[in-house]
C-alpha cells in the first residue's frame, strides 16, 4: 500500500504535490499476519491530507484490498518548553496568531525550515525576522547556540554566510543570490545580539564574535563607497508582477541599510565585549555607511526613501537611517502611502518587520490594526479565508506556491510587543527595565499576553469598559518596571518593582 502526503487537492480530489516536491510517498509492503501497524521514521512531510492506494477504509463493501482500521497524523516539532501566550477579544486575531504558531511549529525541528516539505531549508533571514516573535512563545536559548555553531562550521572561508544553513544545496542560480544576501547572512550579527538583548547571556556574543567580525569584513569586500547592490532584497513583496524578487524597493537600499545596522549592532557588541578600539572602528564604519545610504536614497525633496515604497521607507526609520529633523515626514509618508492603497500592504518577507515596528514605535497601532483585521485583501485574514491552516509563504496564499511557511509571521511580535506591551527601555538587558506600553487599536477591548523571562513571569492583561482603562501587570523579582498608558488616558507612567499591580484609569 501507498501513502501520498500533500498539504492541497487537485481539482479531481486528489493529492497535489506539484508544489511541494513530487513524488514524495510512503510504500508500505504488508506481511499478510492480522493487523499491522506503521509508521515513517526517516522522513516527514507537512500535509493536511493523505491519498491511501492499495487499502480500503473499514466497513467497505468493496472488500478487494487489505482494511484500513485506523490512520493518524503525528505533528513533530522541536522540544523547546512553551514560552508565552496571546489571547484576544478579536477572533481574527487570535486565529491569526494560531495560523503563524502551526506554521511556526511545522518548521521548528533541528532546523528553522523555511517549509516541512519540498526544501527543509534554514533560509536565515527568518531567524532575526522572526526571532523575537519566536522568542515571545518558546525559550529557544539552547537553540540559538545550535543556530550559531551550525552557522561558524558553514561560514566559508572569505567569511560568507552562505543564505541557507546548514548549506545541504549552494543555491549558484540567479548570479548566485540565492546564496549571498545581506538580509540574509546578516543574521550572523543581529541573532545573537537580539538573544543578548534578551537573556543577558553574553556567551553568544564572545564565541561568535570572531564570525560576526569575519562577515562584515566579507560584506566591506563588496562594497563600494560604502554602498553595497546584491542580494535579494525584500523577497516576495506585492507588486504587480509574480511574487519572488523585490518589485517595489531597489535591491541596494536593503542591503546597505543592512550593511549600516550589522556595522552599528558590532559598534554595541565590541563596547559590550569591552573592546573598545573595535567599537571605535565600527562607530565610524557606521557613520560613513549612513551618510552614503542618505546622499543615494533620501530625496530631500520628497522626504522620501528610494521608491518610497512601505519597505524603503519603514527601514530606514526602525534602523535610525533617518535623521532627526526628518523623521515625522519619512513617517508620514510611510502613513500615507498605506492609507492611500487602502490599507493595503506591500512590504514583503523583508520589509514587512519594520513596517510594523515602525509604526508600532510611533504609537500607531490603529494603523497594524487597520491593515491587518480584514480578510478581503492579501494578507492574514485573507490567507484564513482561503482555508489556510498554516501560514503560507504568499500573501495571497497563492496554491501555486508552499501553505505552509513561517517567513511572513511578522505580526506574531505585535501581538506581544505593541497590543500588549510587552517590552524593555532602552539599553536594558535580560528584562531587567521592563517596559509595559499596551496600545489598544480597533474594535479590541481586551487583550492579554504572557511571557517567561529570565527573570520570571511577565503578564499583562488589559480591558476596556465604557471609558475606564483596566490593566493587569505582573513584574517578576529582582526587575523594575515602568507602566505607560494609552495616550487618550491622559494618565502619567507609573514606576513600579516585582510583584501584581491592578490600574483603572478612565478617559
Amino acid at each position: 500500500m501507498r501513502i501520498i502526503p500533500a498539504e492541497l487537492l487537485t481539482d479531481s480530489g486528489t493529492a497535489n504535490q506539484k508544489h511541494t516536491g513530487s513524488p514524495h510517498v510512503y510504500t508500505y509492503i504488508l506481511k499478510g499476519d492480522g493487523i499491522e501497524k506503521w509508521n515513517p521514521r526517516f522522513s516527514y512531510y507537512g500535509f493536511r491530507y493523505l491519498q491511501v492506494v492499495g487499502a480500503e477504509p473499514k466497513g467497505s463493501a468493496y472488500k478487494e484490498y487489505p482494511v484500513l482500521q485506523k490512520i493518524e497524523g503525528w505533528h513533530l516539532r522541536n522540544s523547546t518548553a512553551v514560552n508565552g501566550s496571546f489571547r484576544s477579544s478579536n477572533d481574527l486575531f487570535n486565529k491569526t496568531h494560531q495560523l503563524i504558531q502551526w506554521a511556526l511549529n511545522s518548521n521548528f525541528t533541528s532546523v528553522f525550515t523555511d517549509c516541512p516539505h519540498r526544501e527543509k531549508l534554514g533560509w536565515q533571514e527568518q531567524v532575526h525576522l522572526m526571532g523575537n516573535a519566536i522568542q515571545h512563545n518558546y525559550d529557544i536559548v539552547s537553540f540559538a547556540h545550535k543556530i550559531m555553531r551550525d552557522i561558524r562550521t558553514q561560514q566559508l572561508t572569505d567569511g560568507l554566510v552562505p543564505a541557507t544553513v546548514p548549506e545541504f544545496t549552494e543555491m549558484h542560480f540567479a548570479d548566485g543570490y540565492f546564496r549571498d544576501s545581506p538580509e540574509w547572512g546578516s543574521t550572523s550579527i543581529i541573532f545573537p545580539w537580539y538573544m543578548y538583548q534578551w537573556t543577558g547571556d553574553k556567551r553568544l556574543l564572545t564565541e561568535n564574535y570572531t564570525a560576526m567580525q569575519r562577515y562584515f569584513k566579507y560584506l566591506q569586500s563588496k562594497d563600494s563607497s560604502f554602498i553595497l547592490m546584491h542580494g535579494l532584497s525584500d523577497w516576495y513583496d506585492l507588486g504587480p508582477d509574480r511574487q519572488g524578487f523585490s518589485q517595489l524597493t531597489p535591491m541596494g537600499l536593503t542591503a546597505t541599510a543592512y550593511y549600516y545596522y550589522d556595522a552599528h549592532l558590532l559598534e554595541q557588541i565590541a563596547t559590550a565585549l569591552g573592546n573598545k578600539e573595535d567599537a571605535k572602528m565600527y562607530q565610524k564604519i557606521a557613520l560613513d555607511i549612513k551618510e552614503a545610504f542618505n546622499k543615494k536614497y533620501f530625496n530631500a525633496a520628497t522626504k522620501q526613501y528610494g521608491s518610497g515604497s512601505q519597505t524603503s521607507n519603514a527601514i530606514p526609520l526602525f534602523m535610525q537611517l533617518v535623521e532627526p529633523q526628518h523623521y515625522d515626514a519619512v513617517l508620514a509618508h510611510l502613513v500615507e502611502d498605506i492609507r492611500n492603497k487602502d490599507n493595503r500592504l506591500t512590504a514583503g518577507d523583508i520589509g514587512y518587520r519594520y513596517v510594523l515596528k515602525a509604526l508600532e514605535a510611533a504609537g500607531r497601532s490603529d494603523l497594524i490594526y487597520d491593515m491587518n483585521s480584514r480578510s478581503d485583501i492579501p494578507g492574514y485574514g485573507y490567507q484564513l479565508a482561503k482555508g489556510a491552516t498554516a501560514l503560507t509563504e504568499s500573501w495571497q496564499a497563492l496554491p501555486t506556491v508552499s501553505n505552509n511557511h513561517f517567513m511572513l509571521g511578522h505580526l506574531m511580535e505585535w501581538f506581544y510587543t505593541g497590543l500588549c506591551g510587552i517590552g524593555q527601555a532602552p539599553g536594558s538587558i535580560g528584562f531587567k527595565d521592563i517596559e509595559i506600553k499596551p496600545q489598544p487599536a480597533g474594535d479590541i477591548k481586551e487583550a492579554k499576553a504572557t511571557y517567561h523571562s529570565v527573570n520570571g513571569l511577565i503578564s499583562v492583561n488589559w480591558k476596556i469598559e465604557g471609558n475606564v482603562f483596566k490593566l493587569g501587570v505582573a513584574i517578576p523579582p529582582n526587575t523594575k518596571a515602568t507602566i505607560y498608558f494609552p495616550a487618550e488616558y491622559k494618565k502619567q507612567p507609573v514606576k513600579i518593582g516585582s510583584g501584581a499591580y491592578e490600574f483603572s484609569v478612565k478617559q
